[in-house]
This record gives structure tokens, C-alpha cells and sequence, in this order.
């Protein structure tokens, strides 16, 4: 693919370099400057020409992954799929920059995923809850790490969309987009690795808590833990709007 077909540019140093880099590659595929089948450039490509570290290629990737705009290939790389963005409404990053739209979002997902979450329960199979665990361990990984997972924690919330059985569900999740996490469009005021660690390990466990009631199939438990979970993250965010 010749570099002129895609805008890939140099990533300032911005609070969220993933972010940066999948609005990049999401307005290439969406635009058709990189077309269905097509593959993505390749993690050195991304590295030399944005300046971005092979973790965040990797994170962004994982995230476009979980919105459904590429598929990878293990071994190949990772490719457009036959119909990116394909959901009648999505939530474009710049409607997600203010604490405001972030508190709005949330409510959009406790109307969905309390809901999901409590079939998810009741339907998840054997494969289903595995692959929410999957996700769930990827993300507790990067958080005691200090690292902001926000493909894994998308694809937490998607595998359990998935899991409740209907497909209207992550199929809604998808046209609305990762941009549903929404650390990835507010900076961060946590000024130490430690803050950031006991931050993100405090999601960790409310995942874990919402993990736990799908697996003993408690769907009001499932929807109680969600619930808490997303009310929770509002409290955390409209705690910053006094700032």
C-alpha cells in the first residue's frame, strides 16, 4: 500500500496516543482510503511513521479489533473488514471531549448493558463466559501494569453483549463504537503510576464482580454488579467536573 493512501502522521504528545491512533486509522477505513479486505500498514510501518511505541499499535489495533472494523490474521496482520462501520449511528470522538458527553454516554450504557448483562447470565455458555474471561484477564494484566486497556476493556463489554444471545446487542455496541470508554477521551488527572494502578485494578474488580454473577448464572446479580460498575465510573467522572 502506498503511503499516500492513508494520513497516518506523527502522534503528539498527547494524554492518549492510542486514541489518537485509532481516530487515525478509523477515519482512513471509514473513508474508504483503506478499503474493505485491504490490510492495515504493518506495526513497524505505524511505529516509523507516527512515533508511537509497538504497545500502542498494538492497543489501537486491538481496539479497531473489538469495534469490528479489522479482523487479524495471526502471522499476516490485520485487515479491514467487508463492512466497517457499518451501525446506522456511532458516537464520533469529538461528541465524547467533555465530562458532560461522558456522563451522557454512560447513561446510554447502563439502558443497554444492565440488560445484557442479565442474559448474558442467563444464556452464557461455556465459550461465551471464556471468552469474557479472556478479556476480563487481559485488562487486569495492563492494569496492574499501570496501563490504560481500552481494547480489552471494550472487548469485555462486548463479549458479555455477545454472551447475552441476542445479536442486536453487540451489534448496537459496535456501531456505537470504543469511543464508549471513555478514558481514552478525558485526560487523565492521576499524576503517579501507583494512583493509576489502584485506579485501574478498582475497575478490575468491578469487572471481576460482574464476571462472577454471569459464571454462577445470577442475572440480578449480573445486572446489580453492571449497574454498580457504570454508576460508579459516572460518580468517578462527574467528580471531575468541579475541577
Amino acid at each position: 500500500m502506498d503511503e499516500n493512501t492513508f494520513s497516518l502522521r506523527q502522534v503528539s504528545g498527547s494524554q492518549s496516543r492510542t486514541s489518537d491512533l485509532v481516530r487515525m486509522l478509523s477515519e482512513d477505513i471509514r473513508s474508504g482510503r483503506i478499503k474493505p479486505g485491504e490490510k492495515l500498514p504493518t506495526e513497524q510501518e505505524i511505529v516509523r511513521l507516527t512515533g508511537v511505541s509497538r504497545t500502542v499499535v498494538r492497543e489501537a489495533v486491538a481496539a479497531l479489533r473489538a469495534e469490528g472494523l479489522v479482523v487479524t490474521r495471526q502471522g499476516v496482520g490485520a485487515f479491514v473488514t467487508a463492512t466497517p462501520g457499518q451501525g446506522m449511528f456511532r458516537i464520533a470522538s469529538e461528541d465524547a471531549d467533555s465530562i458532560e458527553r461522558v456522563l451522557q454516554i454512560l447513561e446510554l450504557r447502563v439502558g443497554l448493558e444492565v440488560e445484557a448483562a442479565g442474559l448474558a447470565a442467563r444464556r452464557a455458555t461455556k465459550a461465551s463466559i471464556a471468552a469474557i474471561s479472556e478479556t476480563h484477564e487481559e485488562f487486569f494484566r495492563g492494569a496492574r501494569a499501570g496501563e490504560i486497556v481500552i481494547g480489552a476493556d471494550y472487548g469485555f463489554h462486548r463479549s458479555i453483549c455477545e454472551a447475552s444471545g441476542n445479536p442486536y446487542f453487540p451489534r448496537i455496541l459496535n456501531s456505537l463504537g470504543q469511543i464508549l470508554i471513555p478514558r481514552q477521551s478525558v485526560p487523565s488527572s492521576l499524576p503517579s503510576i501507583e494512583d493509576k494502578v489502584k485506579y485501574l485494578t478498582g475497575i478490575s474488580a468491578e469487572h471481576a464482580a460482574i464476571l462472577d454473577a454471569i459464571k454462577a448464572h445470577d442475572e440480578e446479580g449480573a445486572r446489580k454488579a453492571m449497574r454498580l460498575h457504570l454508576t460508579v465510573s459516572s460518580d468517578r467522572y462527574r467528580s471531575m467536573k468541579s475541577f
